[in-house]
Protein backbone atom coordinates (compact mmCIF):
# COMPACT_ATOMS: atom_id res chain seq x y z
CA UNK A 1 0.00 0.00 0.00
CA UNK A 2 1.25 3.26 -1.16
CA UNK A 3 0.01 6.01 1.03
CA UNK A 4 1.99 9.23 0.46
CA UNK A 5 1.47 12.59 2.65
CA UNK A 6 1.69 15.66 0.64
CA UNK A 7 4.55 16.76 2.55
CA UNK A 8 6.81 13.71 1.13
CA UNK A 9 8.46 13.10 4.37
CA UNK A 10 7.19 9.76 4.33
CA UNK A 11 4.51 6.99 4.02
CA UNK A 12 1.20 7.77 6.21
CA UNK A 13 1.06 4.02 7.14
CA UNK A 14 4.95 4.49 8.30
CA UNK A 15 4.35 7.33 10.03
CA UNK A 16 1.22 5.53 12.47
CA UNK A 17 3.63 2.59 12.50
CA UNK A 18 6.24 4.18 14.19
CA UNK A 19 3.56 6.25 16.35
CA UNK A 20 2.31 2.77 17.41
CA UNK A 21 5.63 1.87 18.27
CA UNK A 22 6.50 4.34 20.29
CA UNK A 23 2.85 4.26 22.28
CA UNK A 24 3.87 0.33 22.95
CA UNK A 25 7.12 1.38 24.26
CA UNK A 26 5.69 4.20 26.80
CA UNK A 27 2.94 1.52 28.08
CA UNK A 28 5.83 -0.93 28.27
CA UNK A 29 7.68 1.72 30.80
CA UNK A 30 4.16 2.13 32.43
CA UNK A 31 4.61 -1.19 32.96
CA UNK A 32 7.54 -1.72 33.92
CA UNK A 33 7.31 1.16 36.35
CA UNK A 34 4.21 -1.06 38.56
CA UNK A 35 4.92 -2.43 41.89
CA UNK A 36 6.06 -6.19 41.68
CA UNK A 37 3.13 -8.47 41.70
CA UNK A 38 0.58 -5.16 41.51
CA UNK A 39 -2.83 -5.90 39.97
CA UNK A 40 -3.33 -4.19 36.49
CA UNK A 41 -5.85 -2.10 35.75
CA UNK A 42 -6.51 0.08 32.50
CA UNK A 43 -7.18 3.53 32.48
CA UNK A 44 -9.74 4.30 29.69
CA UNK A 45 -12.44 6.36 29.08
CA UNK A 46 -15.17 3.98 27.15
CA UNK A 47 -16.48 0.82 28.02
CA UNK A 48 -19.92 -1.51 26.90
CA UNK A 49 -19.84 -3.63 30.02
CA UNK A 50 -22.63 -4.30 32.33
CA UNK A 51 -20.21 -5.27 35.07
CA UNK A 52 -20.38 -2.06 36.86
CA UNK A 53 -17.79 -1.22 39.37
CA UNK A 54 -16.24 1.87 41.61
CA UNK A 55 -14.23 4.09 38.82
CA UNK A 56 -10.38 2.71 39.58
CA UNK A 57 -8.04 5.82 39.71
CA UNK A 58 -4.58 4.61 38.02
CA UNK A 59 -3.92 2.32 35.62
CA UNK A 60 -2.53 1.65 32.05
CA UNK A 61 -3.30 4.78 30.11
CA UNK A 62 -3.59 3.07 26.54
CA UNK A 63 -5.56 5.75 25.45
CA UNK A 64 -2.83 6.25 22.40
CA UNK A 65 -3.95 2.62 21.01
CA UNK A 66 -7.14 4.15 19.01
CA UNK A 67 -6.27 4.98 15.37
CA UNK A 68 -6.60 2.91 12.31
CA UNK A 69 -2.76 2.23 11.16
CA UNK A 70 -3.67 1.21 7.53
CA UNK A 71 -6.74 -0.22 5.24
CA UNK A 72 -5.09 -2.15 2.10
CA UNK A 73 -7.48 -2.10 -0.16
CA UNK A 74 -6.49 -4.58 -2.62
CA UNK A 75 -5.34 -7.11 -0.04
CA UNK A 76 -8.61 -6.33 2.05
CA UNK A 77 -7.11 -5.98 5.48
CA UNK A 78 -6.97 -3.70 7.83
CA UNK A 79 -4.25 -3.12 10.59
CA UNK A 80 -5.89 -1.23 13.82
CA UNK A 81 -4.96 -0.67 17.16
CA UNK A 82 -7.14 -2.06 20.16
CA UNK A 83 -8.87 0.50 21.38
CA UNK A 84 -9.96 1.70 18.05
CA UNK A 85 -13.99 2.12 18.03
CA UNK A 86 -16.07 0.57 15.33
CA UNK A 87 -17.19 3.99 14.31
CA UNK A 88 -13.68 5.16 13.25
CA UNK A 89 -12.92 1.86 12.09
CA UNK A 90 -15.95 1.73 9.88
CA UNK A 91 -15.97 4.96 8.46
CA UNK A 92 -11.56 4.35 7.31
CA UNK A 93 -12.96 1.13 5.88
CA UNK A 94 -15.74 2.33 4.23
CA UNK A 95 -14.12 4.92 2.16
CA UNK A 96 -12.23 2.04 0.29
CA UNK A 97 -15.69 0.49 -0.23
CA UNK A 98 -15.02 -1.81 2.16
CA UNK A 99 -16.35 -2.90 5.66
CA UNK A 100 -15.31 -5.55 9.12
CA UNK A 101 -16.71 -9.13 8.69
CA UNK A 102 -18.85 -8.36 11.18
CA UNK A 103 -19.58 -4.80 12.65
CA UNK A 104 -21.15 -5.07 16.31
CA UNK A 105 -24.42 -2.74 16.37
CA UNK A 106 -22.94 0.27 18.65
CA UNK A 107 -20.31 2.23 17.79
CA UNK A 108 -18.01 2.78 20.76
CA UNK A 109 -17.45 -1.21 20.99
CA UNK A 110 -13.64 -1.14 20.22
CA UNK A 111 -11.52 -4.20 18.27
CA UNK A 112 -9.94 -5.10 20.82
CA UNK A 113 -13.11 -5.40 23.20
CA UNK A 114 -15.00 -7.14 20.43
CA UNK A 115 -12.08 -10.05 20.21
CA UNK A 116 -11.55 -10.03 23.69
CA UNK A 117 -15.36 -10.29 24.32
CA UNK A 118 -17.84 -11.21 22.25
CA UNK A 119 -19.56 -9.13 19.05
CA UNK A 120 -22.42 -9.94 16.91
CA UNK A 121 -24.70 -8.54 13.83
CA UNK A 122 -26.35 -9.57 10.99
CA UNK A 123 -23.66 -10.62 8.93
CA UNK A 124 -22.71 -13.64 11.78
CA UNK A 125 -24.54 -15.99 9.73
CA UNK A 126 -21.82 -16.02 7.41
CA UNK A 127 -19.07 -14.51 8.86
CA UNK A 128 -19.38 -15.87 12.48
CA UNK A 129 -18.13 -13.74 15.39
CA UNK A 130 -15.48 -10.87 15.13
CA UNK A 131 -12.08 -12.57 16.13
CA UNK A 132 -13.02 -15.05 13.40
CA UNK A 133 -11.91 -12.52 10.61
CA UNK A 134 -8.82 -11.75 12.82
CA UNK A 135 -4.80 -12.61 11.47
CA UNK A 136 -3.03 -11.54 14.17
CA UNK A 137 -2.59 -10.33 17.05
CA UNK A 138 -0.16 -8.07 19.47
CA UNK A 139 -0.86 -8.64 22.69
CA UNK A 140 0.25 -7.38 26.20
CA UNK A 141 0.63 -10.51 28.68
CA UNK A 142 -0.28 -9.92 32.29
CA UNK A 143 3.67 -11.32 32.82
CA UNK A 144 5.06 -7.72 30.62
CA UNK A 145 6.01 -9.14 27.36
CA UNK A 146 4.79 -7.91 24.22
CA UNK A 147 3.61 -10.89 21.55
CA UNK A 148 2.36 -11.24 18.24
CA UNK A 149 0.03 -14.28 18.39
CA UNK A 150 -1.47 -15.97 14.93
CA UNK A 151 -3.21 -18.86 14.23
CA UNK A 152 -0.29 -21.17 14.38
CA UNK A 153 3.45 -20.42 15.59
CA UNK A 154 4.60 -20.17 19.44
CA UNK A 155 1.55 -18.36 20.54
CA UNK A 156 -1.47 -20.13 18.87
CA UNK A 157 -2.90 -21.01 22.33
CA UNK A 158 -2.96 -17.75 22.98
CA UNK A 159 -4.40 -16.38 20.19
CA UNK A 160 -7.20 -19.68 20.00
CA UNK A 161 -8.31 -18.74 24.24
CA UNK A 162 -8.12 -14.56 23.18
CA UNK A 163 -11.68 -14.61 22.27
CA UNK A 164 -13.84 -14.73 25.38
CA UNK A 165 -11.02 -14.07 27.97
CA UNK A 166 -12.37 -10.24 28.66
CA UNK A 167 -8.71 -8.73 29.35
CA UNK A 168 -7.83 -12.00 31.25
CA UNK A 169 -5.19 -12.86 29.83
CA UNK A 170 -3.74 -9.47 28.27
CA UNK A 171 -4.67 -6.21 26.27
CA UNK A 172 -4.64 -6.14 22.48
CA UNK A 173 -2.55 -3.51 21.28
CA UNK A 174 -2.76 -3.96 17.60
CA UNK A 175 -5.87 -6.19 15.74
CA UNK A 176 -4.91 -7.48 11.62
CA UNK A 177 -7.68 -7.92 9.94
CA UNK A 178 -10.04 -9.12 6.98
CA UNK A 179 -12.68 -6.76 5.13
CA UNK A 180 -15.30 -7.27 2.64
CA UNK A 181 -16.69 -4.86 -0.08
CA UNK A 182 -19.79 -3.09 0.33
CA UNK A 183 -22.11 -1.82 -1.75
CA UNK A 184 -23.49 1.53 -1.20
CA UNK A 185 -27.27 0.66 0.10
CA UNK A 186 -29.39 -1.91 2.21
CA UNK A 187 -31.96 -3.17 1.00
CA UNK A 188 -34.32 -4.34 4.23
CA UNK A 189 -37.01 -6.92 4.19
CA UNK A 190 -38.95 -7.04 7.38
CA UNK A 191 -40.67 -10.57 7.66
CA UNK A 192 -43.44 -11.08 9.95
CA UNK A 193 -44.21 -14.04 11.75
CA UNK A 194 -47.26 -15.28 14.31
CA UNK A 195 -45.37 -18.24 15.16
CA UNK A 196 -42.30 -18.45 16.73
CA UNK A 197 -41.49 -21.79 15.12
CA UNK A 198 -42.38 -20.85 11.72
CA UNK A 199 -39.90 -17.86 12.16
CA UNK A 200 -36.71 -20.58 13.52
CA UNK A 201 -37.49 -23.00 10.41
CA UNK A 202 -37.52 -19.77 7.98
CA UNK A 203 -34.21 -18.18 9.77
CA UNK A 204 -32.86 -22.09 9.12
CA UNK A 205 -33.52 -21.60 5.87
CA UNK A 206 -32.53 -18.35 4.95
CA UNK A 207 -28.85 -18.83 6.56
CA UNK A 208 -28.98 -22.20 4.86
CA UNK A 209 -29.25 -20.66 1.33
CA UNK A 210 -28.84 -17.31 1.74
CA UNK A 211 -31.82 -15.83 -0.16
CA UNK A 212 -35.00 -15.35 0.26
CA UNK A 213 -38.24 -15.64 -2.23
CA UNK A 214 -35.28 -15.73 -4.98
CA UNK A 215 -33.83 -12.54 -3.38
CA UNK A 216 -30.01 -12.89 -2.32
CA UNK A 217 -29.95 -12.14 1.90
CA UNK A 218 -26.36 -10.84 2.92
CA UNK A 219 -27.46 -9.56 6.67
CA UNK A 220 -30.21 -11.39 8.84
CA UNK A 221 -31.87 -10.54 12.30
CA UNK A 222 -34.82 -10.23 13.86
CA UNK A 223 -37.43 -8.67 16.71
CA UNK A 224 -39.72 -10.21 19.00
CA UNK A 225 -42.26 -7.95 19.89
CA UNK A 226 -44.63 -9.99 21.76
CA UNK A 227 -45.38 -13.59 21.78
CA UNK A 228 -47.07 -13.83 18.48
CA UNK A 229 -45.32 -11.01 16.88
CA UNK A 230 -41.72 -11.82 15.18
CA UNK A 231 -39.97 -10.10 12.53
CA UNK A 232 -36.99 -11.66 10.18
CA UNK A 233 -35.38 -8.00 9.06
CA UNK A 234 -33.86 -9.42 5.57
CA UNK A 235 -31.08 -7.45 4.16
CA UNK A 236 -29.60 -6.78 1.11
CA UNK A 237 -26.82 -5.05 -0.72
CA UNK A 238 -28.13 -2.60 -3.43
CA UNK A 239 -26.19 -0.36 -5.68
CA UNK A 240 -29.11 1.84 -6.00
CA UNK A 241 -32.08 3.03 -3.83
CA UNK A 242 -35.37 4.31 -4.54
CA UNK A 243 -34.78 6.88 -1.49
CA UNK A 244 -33.12 6.10 2.09
CA UNK A 245 -34.57 6.18 5.65
CA UNK A 246 -32.75 8.49 8.26
CA UNK A 247 -32.97 7.27 11.92
CA UNK A 248 -30.64 9.11 13.62
CA UNK A 249 -32.83 12.06 14.53
CA UNK A 250 -36.95 12.12 15.37
CA UNK A 251 -37.38 8.81 13.87
CA UNK A 252 -36.82 5.73 15.60
CA UNK A 253 -35.73 2.36 13.65
CA UNK A 254 -37.41 -0.25 15.32
CA UNK A 255 -40.66 1.29 15.25
CA UNK A 256 -40.57 1.15 11.67
CA UNK A 257 -40.20 -2.38 11.66
CA UNK A 258 -43.69 -3.17 12.07
CA UNK A 259 -44.73 -0.16 9.68
CA UNK A 260 -42.40 -0.87 6.94
CA UNK A 261 -42.20 -3.96 4.88
CA UNK A 262 -39.29 -2.98 2.34
CA UNK A 263 -37.05 -0.15 3.66
CA UNK A 264 -33.54 1.40 2.19
CA UNK A 265 -30.92 2.60 4.27
CA UNK A 266 -27.34 3.92 3.15
CA UNK A 267 -24.81 1.48 4.42
CA UNK A 268 -23.44 3.50 7.19
CA UNK A 269 -26.64 4.27 8.44
CA UNK A 270 -27.52 0.89 8.39
CA UNK A 271 -24.54 -0.06 10.37
CA UNK A 272 -25.57 2.30 13.27
CA UNK A 273 -29.40 1.57 12.84
CA UNK A 274 -29.25 0.42 16.33
CA UNK A 275 -26.96 2.85 17.74
CA UNK A 276 -29.46 5.59 18.03
CA UNK A 277 -31.52 3.95 20.67
CA UNK A 278 -29.32 1.52 22.12
CA UNK A 279 -32.12 -0.88 19.89
CA UNK A 280 -35.08 0.79 22.20
CA UNK A 281 -33.58 1.30 25.46
CA UNK A 282 -33.52 4.88 25.46
CA UNK A 283 -37.25 4.78 25.74
CA UNK A 284 -36.16 3.90 29.40
CA UNK A 285 -34.34 7.07 29.39
CA UNK A 286 -37.39 9.04 28.07
CA UNK A 287 -35.22 9.93 24.53
CA UNK A 288 -38.20 8.34 22.77
CA UNK A 289 -40.82 11.04 24.38
CA UNK A 290 -41.61 13.51 21.74
CA UNK A 291 -41.19 16.55 23.61
CA UNK A 292 -38.08 15.56 24.91
CA UNK A 293 -36.67 14.04 21.58
CA UNK A 294 -37.17 17.10 19.76
CA UNK A 295 -34.79 19.16 22.65
CA UNK A 296 -32.26 15.87 22.89
CA UNK A 297 -29.44 17.45 20.90
CA UNK A 298 -29.12 14.92 17.85
CA UNK A 299 -25.28 14.63 18.59
CA UNK A 300 -26.33 12.81 22.10
CA UNK A 301 -28.90 10.33 20.72
CA UNK A 302 -25.69 7.68 20.91
CA UNK A 303 -25.58 4.30 22.84
CA UNK A 304 -22.16 5.50 24.76
CA UNK A 305 -23.95 8.57 26.31
CA UNK A 306 -27.14 6.42 27.02
CA UNK A 307 -24.88 3.77 28.59
CA UNK A 308 -22.90 6.72 30.66
CA UNK A 309 -26.64 7.71 32.38
CA UNK A 310 -27.20 4.05 33.33
CA UNK A 311 -23.42 4.10 34.93
CA UNK A 312 -24.62 7.18 36.79
CA UNK A 313 -28.46 5.25 38.18
CA UNK A 314 -26.08 2.44 39.03
CA UNK A 315 -23.48 4.16 41.11
CA UNK A 316 -25.86 6.57 43.33
CA UNK A 317 -28.94 4.23 43.30
CA UNK A 318 -31.53 6.94 42.06
CA UNK A 319 -34.32 4.78 40.10
CA UNK A 320 -34.00 2.16 43.62
CA UNK A 321 -34.58 5.01 45.73
CA UNK A 322 -37.42 6.39 43.71
CA UNK A 323 -38.68 2.82 43.64
CA UNK A 324 -38.31 2.21 47.57
CA UNK A 325 -40.25 5.74 48.46
CA UNK A 326 -43.03 4.75 45.79
CA UNK A 327 -43.33 1.31 47.62
CA UNK A 328 -43.00 -0.51 43.90
CA UNK A 329 -41.30 -3.45 44.43
CA UNK A 330 -37.24 -4.31 44.22
CA UNK A 331 -36.71 -4.81 40.36
CA UNK A 332 -33.55 -7.52 39.05
CA UNK A 333 -31.14 -5.95 35.86
CA UNK A 334 -31.89 -9.00 33.40
CA UNK A 335 -28.82 -7.53 30.82
CA UNK A 336 -27.77 -10.50 28.76
CA UNK A 337 -27.60 -12.19 25.16
CA UNK A 338 -27.95 -15.60 24.65
CA UNK A 339 -26.55 -17.96 22.00
CA UNK A 340 -29.15 -20.68 21.36
CA UNK A 341 -29.14 -23.30 18.53
CA UNK A 342 -31.81 -22.80 15.96
CA UNK A 343 -33.59 -25.84 16.88
CA UNK A 344 -34.70 -25.37 20.32
CA UNK A 345 -35.08 -20.99 19.42
CA UNK A 346 -38.96 -21.56 19.86
CA UNK A 347 -38.76 -23.57 23.22
CA UNK A 348 -36.77 -20.70 24.91
CA UNK A 349 -38.86 -18.08 23.41
CA UNK A 350 -41.62 -19.86 25.03
CA UNK A 351 -40.36 -20.17 28.37
CA UNK A 352 -39.11 -16.46 28.40
CA UNK A 353 -42.45 -15.05 27.68
CA UNK A 354 -43.69 -17.30 30.39
CA UNK A 355 -41.28 -16.72 33.31
CA UNK A 356 -38.88 -13.52 32.00
CA UNK A 357 -41.29 -11.77 30.71
CA UNK A 358 -39.19 -8.54 28.68
CA UNK A 359 -40.16 -7.52 25.13
CA UNK A 360 -39.32 -6.71 22.61
CA UNK A 361 -36.13 -9.34 22.39
CA UNK A 362 -33.79 -9.16 19.75
CA UNK A 363 -32.48 -12.04 17.55
CA UNK A 364 -29.50 -12.32 15.37
CA UNK A 365 -28.37 -15.99 13.56
CA UNK A 366 -24.75 -16.98 13.83
CA UNK A 367 -22.35 -19.47 13.21
CA UNK A 368 -19.04 -20.23 13.38
CA UNK A 369 -16.88 -19.32 10.35
CA UNK A 370 -13.97 -21.82 11.36
CA UNK A 371 -14.73 -25.24 11.63
CA UNK A 372 -12.46 -25.75 15.09
CA UNK A 373 -14.18 -24.16 18.11
CA UNK A 374 -12.97 -21.52 19.97
CA UNK A 375 -11.70 -23.42 23.14
CA UNK A 376 -13.54 -20.60 26.15
CA UNK A 377 -16.67 -20.34 24.34
CA UNK A 378 -17.47 -23.71 22.61
CA UNK A 379 -20.15 -23.48 20.30
CA UNK A 380 -20.72 -26.25 17.86
CA UNK A 381 -19.11 -25.19 14.08
CA UNK A 382 -22.03 -27.61 12.38
CA UNK A 383 -24.93 -25.76 14.58
CA UNK A 384 -26.23 -22.61 13.38
CA UNK A 385 -26.84 -20.55 16.84
CA UNK A 386 -29.70 -17.64 17.20
CA UNK A 387 -28.29 -14.75 19.69
CA UNK A 388 -31.33 -13.61 21.64
CA UNK A 389 -30.75 -10.23 23.43
CA UNK A 390 -32.72 -8.68 25.80
CA UNK A 391 -31.83 -5.63 28.32
CA UNK A 392 -34.10 -4.46 31.04
CA UNK A 393 -35.11 -5.21 34.56
CA UNK A 394 -37.84 -7.40 36.14
CA UNK A 395 -39.68 -7.15 39.16
CA UNK A 396 -38.90 -8.95 42.17
CA UNK A 397 -41.52 -11.07 44.20
CA UNK A 398 -41.41 -11.18 48.10
CA UNK A 399 -38.64 -13.28 49.03
CA UNK A 400 -37.12 -13.89 45.58
CA UNK A 401 -32.89 -13.52 45.50
CA UNK A 402 -31.72 -10.31 43.19
CA UNK A 403 -30.31 -13.21 41.28
CA UNK A 404 -33.37 -15.26 40.08
CA UNK A 405 -34.19 -14.68 36.74
CA UNK A 406 -30.66 -14.56 35.76
CA UNK A 407 -30.05 -17.67 37.27
CA UNK A 408 -33.08 -19.92 35.70
CA UNK A 409 -32.04 -18.03 32.43
CA UNK A 410 -28.57 -19.53 32.69
CA UNK A 411 -30.16 -22.87 33.40
CA UNK A 412 -32.23 -23.19 31.21
CA UNK A 413 -29.90 -21.71 28.32
CA UNK A 414 -27.46 -24.53 29.52
CA UNK A 415 -30.62 -27.33 29.33
CA UNK A 416 -31.11 -26.08 25.48
CA UNK A 417 -27.97 -26.41 24.52
CA UNK A 418 -26.49 -22.55 24.76
CA UNK A 419 -24.03 -20.47 26.10
CA UNK A 420 -24.35 -17.14 27.69
CA UNK A 421 -21.65 -13.85 26.82
CA UNK A 422 -20.32 -12.40 29.74
CA UNK A 423 -20.02 -8.79 29.21
CA UNK A 424 -23.05 -8.57 31.97
CA UNK A 425 -23.62 -10.09 35.35
CA UNK A 426 -23.07 -13.94 35.25
CA UNK A 427 -24.25 -15.62 38.29
CA UNK A 428 -22.74 -19.56 37.56
CA UNK A 429 -21.67 -21.36 40.93
CA UNK A 430 -17.65 -21.78 39.84
CA UNK A 431 -17.81 -25.00 39.40
CA UNK A 432 -20.25 -24.70 36.88
CA UNK A 433 -18.89 -22.09 35.45
CA UNK A 434 -15.70 -23.47 34.78
CA UNK A 435 -17.52 -26.39 33.17
CA UNK A 436 -19.38 -24.20 30.76
CA UNK A 437 -16.17 -22.11 29.85
CA UNK A 438 -13.74 -24.79 29.46
CA UNK A 439 -11.79 -24.30 32.89
CA UNK A 440 -9.14 -26.79 31.79
CA UNK A 441 -7.94 -24.35 28.18
CA UNK A 442 -8.29 -21.25 30.40
CA UNK A 443 -6.05 -22.17 33.01
CA UNK A 444 -2.98 -23.76 30.65
CA UNK A 445 -3.01 -20.50 28.86
CA UNK A 446 -3.41 -18.48 32.43
CA UNK A 447 -0.32 -20.23 33.91
CA UNK A 448 1.78 -19.56 30.97
CA UNK A 449 0.90 -15.92 30.23
CA UNK A 450 0.09 -15.01 33.44
CA UNK A 451 1.76 -16.89 36.21
CA UNK A 452 1.98 -14.65 38.97
CA UNK A 453 -1.96 -13.45 38.46
CA UNK A 454 -1.33 -9.74 37.84
CA UNK A 455 -5.10 -9.86 36.49
CA UNK A 456 -8.23 -11.66 37.97
CA UNK A 457 -8.72 -14.99 36.14
CA UNK A 458 -12.02 -15.40 33.78
CA UNK A 459 -14.32 -16.40 36.76
CA UNK A 460 -13.26 -13.55 39.29
CA UNK A 461 -13.69 -10.84 36.61
CA UNK A 462 -16.90 -12.15 34.86
CA UNK A 463 -18.59 -13.49 37.86
CA UNK A 464 -16.97 -11.74 40.87
CA UNK A 465 -16.88 -8.09 38.31
CA UNK A 466 -13.16 -7.96 40.75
Amino acid sequence: MTCVDSSGRGTVVDQHLEAHRAAVAALREQYAALPPGSPIRLAKKTSNLFRFREPAGGGLDVRRFNRVLSVDPEARTADVQGMTTYEDLADATLAHGLMPLVVPQLKTITIGGAVAGLGIESSSFRNGLPHESVRELEVLTPDGRVVVARPDGEHATLFRAFPNSYGTLGYALRVSIELEPVRPYVRLRHVRFTDAEQCAATIAEVCAAREFRGEPVDFVDGTVFERGELYLTLGSFADRAPGVSDYTGRDIYYRSIRRKEIDHLAVRDYLWRWDTDWFWCSAALGAQHPVLRRLWPKRYLRSDVYRRLVALDRRYGLSTRIDALARRPAREPVIQDVEVPVGRLAEFLDFFHSDIGISPVWLCPLKLRNPQAWPLYPLDPDELYVNVGFWATVPLGPGQPEDTHNRLIERTVTELGGHKSLYSTAHYPEDEFWRLYNGTAYRAVKSEYDPDGRLPDLYQKCVRAQ
